[in-house]
């Protein structure tokens, strides 16, 4: 933010002088902070945050007081909290327990992910919403927000663009009904 037209008095005045205590102290309290959590983009993180709560509360600020003291104690604060935060939510996943092993994806809803990809994003919504989440093609217009018509013509282009493009695979749709994938 530069500096506004009329330096002195008014508002104009808040953001100045609210510029010049940022410029001249932000480097130093990012080096206090950074001593302080061992972690320079924390530090930098918590002390951004600090400043902006201080801009928020600017005219509350005296910045001929310990505005700078200020500051840092919020962006200690704030590094604390997220140390907090950090360590229960790393509790609770001790709780839980090592992840359960997930298998690989099936080759086929491979296939169909990466032909679902390829066609039209309106396509590839109606054809998902109708065919793998068994909604009706009215529930689908309506999720979508589009006429029952514009749904019908949009699964007819997806079925017709995913046909092509799954033509000669293992989920070629002359052999293969996207039910038995989804089921399968």
């Amino acid at each position: 933010m530069g500096p506004p037209d009329e330096p002195h008095g008014g508002a104009g005045a808040d953001a100045y002088e609210f510029d010049a205590f940022y410029a001249a102290s932000v480097g130093r309290l990012i080096g206090q902070l950074y001593a302080m959590t061992g972690d320079l983009a924390e530090a930098q993180d918590v002390v951004q945050e600090a400043f902006v709560r201080a801009w928020e509360r600017r005219g509350e600020l005296d910045l001929n007081g310990a505005p700078e003291a200020w500051v840092r104690t919020v962006a200690w604060r704030l590094a604390v909290s997220r140390w907090r935060r950090v360590r229960t939510a790393l509790s609770f996943v001790r709780r839980q327990g090592p992840p359960a092993t997930v298998p690989p994806p099936e080759p086929h809803h491979v296939l169909l992910v990466q032909a679902l990809r390829q066609i039209p994003e309106a396509q590839r919504r109606a054809v998902v919403l109708h065919h793998l989440c068994d909604l009706t093609v009215e529930q689908v217009a309506a999720e979508a927000d589009c006429p029952v018509g514009t749904v019908k013509a949009q699964l007819s282009r997806g079925r017709a663009a995913l046909a092509r493009l799954l033509a000669d695979t293992e989920l070629d749709p002359r052999t293969t009904r996207l039910s038995e994938v989804r089921h399968g």
